[in-house]
C-alpha cells in the first residue's frame, strides 16, 4: 500500500538525507531480494512498477539522523513490464516487428539532418513492408489456399467436412467469406496496439523547460518518452495498409474474370483500383512524414487523418466484398489467385529498400569519422577507437532491418507452407498433389535456403568455437596473475579461464549477426531469380539438373518446408518457456529487453515500450524527492539493464537536479551493447557528456560477466570505470571463503566488497559542494571527488 511520507528537514548539525535508489535489471528481480528484507511497503506506483522500501525505513525522512553515512535504500520494481503471464509469449510472433523497429535506432551518430531523415523514412517503409508481407500471407492461407483452391476441388474437400458448406458457393462468395480472416488479424493488430498504448505508453513526462540545448544528446529531448502522435499516424497507416491488401487479394481475382464478362463489372473493379491506389499512397505519404517530435511533448491527434484512412480503408474494404460477391456464371477456380506473384514484388521492394538503407548508413559513419578525425589529437585518437568499436562500422541498422524481413519471411512462409502441407494430405506443398497447387513458388524458394543459412551459421559457431577454445587456452596463462600466492589448481584456472573467455563471445555477435545478414541477401536474391525465371518450385524446376543437384534442391525444398514450419512451433514455445522459467527468460531475455526498450518508432504493432512507463516513474520520482527535500542527494544504482534505465532517467533531468545524483553502475551494457550497436544514443560523446554533468560516476565490472563491462568514457577527468572485480572473490579456499567462491559472472555485484565502498564514496562526493568553475573539490589526498 502507497505512503505518503510528509516533507522533513534535517536539522542544525545534521547531514542531509540521501536515498539509494536501486534499479533492478533482466530477470525481474523482486523488492524483497533487491532490498534483502521479506518486509517492505510499496511507497508509491502499482502492481506493474512501483517504488518499495523497507516497512523499517518508511519513515526515514522524518528521522535523518537515524541514517547518517548510509543512504535509505529505495527499489524501483518495473519486471511486471516485461514479463507476467504465459499469454505475452505471443508477442514473440510480433518479433520481425520489434527487430525492424530496432534497426531504426541503430542509426550511425552523425547528425546530418538529409541523411537521417532519409534513414528514419526507409526503416519505416520497410516496416510498412512487413505488415503487408504478414497480412498477404494470412491472406494467402486462408483466400488463396483455403477459399480458392481447396474449397474449389472436390478431392481436397472430401475428406474435410468443416470445408463443405463452402465449397458449393461460388469463387467470389467464399473470396469474400474467406477475407475476415486476416481483417480479424488486422484488426486485432490494430486492437493490441491500440490497448498496450494505453497500458504502457501514455505516462507523459513531467513538465520541465522544453527549450534544449544545441549539444544536448538525444535522450534529453523532452518528448523522446512520449511518441503519441507518431504512433498513432502509424497505427493509421499500417493498418490501412493491412486492409488494403486484404481488399487486393480479393479484387484482382474478380476483375481479371470481368474483362472478359463486361464493361460494367469491369468498370465498377476499376473504379476500386483506383479508390485503393489512392488510399494506398495516402498510407505510404502518412508513413513517409510520421517523424517524432523528440524535442517537446506533443499532445496533439491527426483524428481527422487516422478517421479518413481508417474509415476509408474500412469503406473500400466492404465494397470490394460486395462487388467480388456479385453472381458471375461459369467462373471457377484454377491454379493460383493473379496476386500471388505480388510476393516476388515485395521482396524485391524490400532488398531495393534494405540496399538504400546500407548506403545511407555507410555515408552516416563516414561522415562521423570524418567529424571525429577533425577532433585535437587526444580527442581523435579515442574518437577512432570508440568508431571501431561500433557494431559492423555503421552497418548494424541495415544487417538488422534484413533480419526483420528473414524473420517475417520465416513466419509467413512456414504459415503458408504447413497449411498447404496439410490440405495437400502430407504432400510437399506445390507438387499439385490432391488439386492443390500449393503456395506461391517464392515462399518455397525461400524455405529452401533456410537449410543453407543454417549451415553457415553453423560454420561461424564452430569457427567460434575453436575460437573460445584457443582464447581459454591463452587465459590460463593470465588467471595466476590475479590471484597471487595463491596455490594453483589446472581445474580451477581453467574454469575460471574458460569462463572469461566465453564471456567475450559477446563481441562476436556483430560478427554472427553480419554473415547471417550477408548469407540472408545473396540466397534471398538466388530464390528471388529461381522463382521468377521458373515459376515452379525447386524440385520441379531442377529437373534437367544433374541428379546430384536434383536430388539436393529436393532435399532442401523438403527440409526447409519442415524447418520454416518448425520455426514458427519453435517460437512459440520458446516464449511461453520464457515468461514461465526464469532460466530460459535470463536466456532470450536480452534481446527481447533491449527491443523493447525503444519507442515503437518505425512499427507501431512491435510489443510496447516499456521504458515509456519505467523513464517518467524514475524520473518523476527523482525530481519531486529532490524538490521536498532540498539538502537530500540520490545515488542511482542500476544493474543491468537497469543501469540503462538509470541513464536515460538522469538525461532527462533539469541540470540543477541531476547536479544531485550520483550513478552507481555494474554489469552494465551502456558501452558494450547500447554504445556499439546505437552509437546515436549511447555513443562515447553522449556518455561523456552525461559523466559531466553528473556529480559522480563509478561502473563495476567483471572480465567473467558476458553483458556488462566498462564504459570507457575518455576526454579527461575523474575516471568512471573501476578495476575489474575478481571473480570468483578467491582463488581457493581462504580465512574469509572457507567455502569455494563462486563465479558470479553478471550477477550478485552488491555482494561484493568494493561495492559498498564505492557506494560510501559516491556518498561522500555527494555531500561536498562543487567548485566555483564547475568542476569537482577535491579531498584532502588531492584526488578528484567529482
Amino acid at each position: 500500500m502507497a505512503r505518503d511520507i510528509p516533507p522533513t528537514q534535517p536539522g542544525a548539525g545534521q547531514a542531509p538525507l540521501s536515498l539509494e535508489l536501486l534499479v533492478h535489471g533482466v530477470g525481474g528481480t523482486t523488492p524483497q531480494i533487491m532490498l534483502n528484507d521479506p518486509r517492505i511497503t510499496r511507497l508509491c506506483g502499482d502492481y506493474t512498477a512501483g517504488i518499495y522500501r523497507r516497512t523499517d525505513d518508511v519513515d526515514a525522512e522524518q528521522r535523518p539522523g537515524a541514517y547518517h553515512g548510509k543512504p535509505v535504500p529505495d527499489a524501483f520494481s518495473w519486471s511486471n513490464l516485461t514479463s507476467g503471464d504465459g499469454s505475452r509469449a505471443l508477442w514473440l510472433l510480433l518479433l520481425p516487428f520489434m527487430v525492424a523497429n530496432l534497426a531504426y535506432w541503430m542509426r550511425p551518430a552523425a547528425d546530418t539532418p538529409g541523411l537521417r531523415r532519409t534513414y528514419d523514412i526507409l526503416v519505416r517503409i520497410i516496416a510498412l513492408s512487413l505488415t503487408v508481407l504478414l497480412v498477404a500471407a494470412v491472406s494467402e492461407v486462408a483466400v488463396d489456399l483455403v477459399a480458392w483452391q481447396c474449397a474449389g476441388q472436390m478431392t481436397c474437400i472430401a475428406d474435410k467436412s468443416w470445408l463443405g458448406w463452402l465449397a458449393g458457393r461460388e469463387p467470389g462468395q467464399r473470396l469474400a467469406i474467406a477475407a475476415w480472416v486476416p481483417l480479424g488479424l488486422t484488426m486485432l493488430l490494430w486492437w493490441l496496439s491500440h490497448r498496450t498504448w494505453y497500458a504502457y505508453e501514455s505516462q507523459a513526462p513531467i513538465e520541465r523547460d522544453q527549450r534544449a540545448a544545441p549539444d544536448a544528446p538525444p535522450l534529453a529531448g523532452a518528448g523522446f518518452w512520449y511518441g503519441r502522435r507518431a504512433v498513432a499516424r502509424l497505427r493509421a497507416a499500417h493498418t490501412a495498409a493491412g486492409l488494403l491488401t486484404v481488399s487486393v487479394m480479393v479484387l484482382v481475382p474478380a476483375l481479371t474474370r470481368d474483362q472478359h464478362s463486361g464493361p460494367r463489372l469491369a468498370a465498377m473493379g476499376w473504379a476500386l483500383v483506383t479508390l485503393l491506389a489512392a488510399l494506398a499512397g495516402a498510407a505510404v505519404a502518412v508513413t513517409w512524414s510520421a517523424g517524432r517530435s523528440e524535442d517537446k511533448l506533443d499532445h496533439e491527434l491527426d483524428r481527422t487523418l487516422v478517421r479518413f484512412l481508417l474509415g476509408g480503408s474500412v469503406t473500400a474494404l466492404m465494397a470490394t466484398g460486395a462487388y467480388v460477391s456479385w453472381h458471375r456464371p461459369g467462373w471457377r477456380a484454377q491454379g493460383h489467385l493473379p496476386p500471388s506473384t505480388a510476393f516476388c514484388w515485395l521482396t524485391l521492394l524490400q532488398g531495393a529498400l534494405v540496399v538504400a538503407l546500407g548506403v545511407t548508413a555507410v555515408l552516416m559513419h563516414r561522415t562521423q569519422v570524418r567529424a571525429e578525425r577533425s577532433g585535437g589529437r587526444g580527442r581523435a585518437d579515442d574518437g577512432m577507437a570508440a568508431m571501431r568499436r561500433i557494431a559492423l562500422h555503421g552497418l548494424g541498422g541495415p544487417a538488422v532491418a534484413v533480419l526483420a524481413c528473414g524473420l517475417g519471411g520465416i513466419l509467413t512462409g512456414g504459415m503458408a507452407q504447413r497449411v498447404a502441407d496439410w490440405l495437400d494430405r502430407g504432400s510437399t506443398p506445390g507438387s499439385g498433389g490432391n488439386g492443390v497447387a500449393g503456395p506461391p513458388v517464392l515462399l518455397s524458394w525461400q524455405a529452401s535456403t533456410i537449410p543453407l543459412v543454417i549451415a553457415v551459421v553453423i560454420v561461424v559457431a564452430v569457427a567460434e568455437g575453436r575460437r573460445l577454445w584457443q582464447r581459454t587456452k591463452e587465459l590460463e596463462g593470465s588467471v595466476p596473475a590475479q590471484y597471487p600466492g595463491e596455490s594453483l589448481h589446472p581445474e580451477r584456472t581453467r574454469q575460471i579461464a574458460g569462463a572469461q573467455a566465453r564471456a567475450g563471445l559477446t563481441d562476436s555477435a556483430p560478427l554472427l549477426v553480419g554473415v547471417t545478414a550477408v548469407a540472408a541477401v545473396l540466397l534471398g536474391a538466388g530464390a528471388l531469380a529461381g522463382a521468377w525465371a521458373s515459376g515452379r518450385v525447386p524440385g520441379e524446376a531442377t529437373t534437367q539438373w544433374p541428379g546430384v543437384l536434383h536430388a539436393g534442391a529436393e532435399a532442401a525444398q523438403g527440409m526447409g518446408s519442415w524447418l520454416v514450419g518448425a520455426s514458427v512451433v519453435a517460437m512459440v514455445a520458446l516464449g511461453r518457456r520464457a515468461y514461465r522459467s526464469a532460466g530460459a527468460r535470463r536466456t532470450v531475455g536480452i534481446l527481447w529487453d533491449i527491443g523493447t526498450f525503444w519507442p515503437r518508432a518505425a512499427h507501431p504493432f512491435a510489443p510496447p515500450c516499456y521504458a515509456e512507463r519505467a523513464v517518467p516513474d524514475l524520473t518523476w520520482r527523482m525530481t519531486t524527492w529532490t524538490a521536498q527535500y532540498p539538502s537530500g542527494r540520490i545515488i542511482l544504482s542500476g544493474h543491468s539493464q537497469g543501469t540503462v534505465l538509470a541513464a536515460a532517467a538522469a538525461w532527462q533531468l533539469d541540470p540543477a537536479t541531476r547536479d544531485r545524483i550520483a550513478l552507481l553502475t555494474y554489469g552494465s551494457p551502456l558501452e558494450r551493447l547500447y554504445g556499439r550497436w546505437f552509437p546515436a544514443y549511447f555513443g562515447p560523446a553522449q556518455l561523456r557528456q552525461l559523466h559531466g554533468e553528473l556529480r559522480a560516476w563509478r561502473n563495476l565490472w567483471r572480465r567473467t560477466d558476458p553483458i556488462g563491462g566498462p564504459v570507457r568514457i575518455c576526454g579527461g577527468g575523474p575516471d568512471v570505470d573501476c578495476p575489474p572485480l575478481k571473480d570468483p572473490a578467491a582463488y581457493g579456499r581462504t580465512p574469509a571463503y572457507p567455502l569455494p567462491a563462486p563465479i558470479l559472472t553478471h550477477f550478485d555485484y552488491q555482494a561484493d566488497p568494493a561495492f559498498a565502498v564505492e557506494r560510501t564514496m559516491l556518498l561522500v562526493r555527494l555531500t561536498q559542494e562543487r567548485a566555483p568553475s564547475g568542476l569537482p573539490l577535491q579531498d584532502s589526498a588531492g584526488r578528484s571527488s567529482g
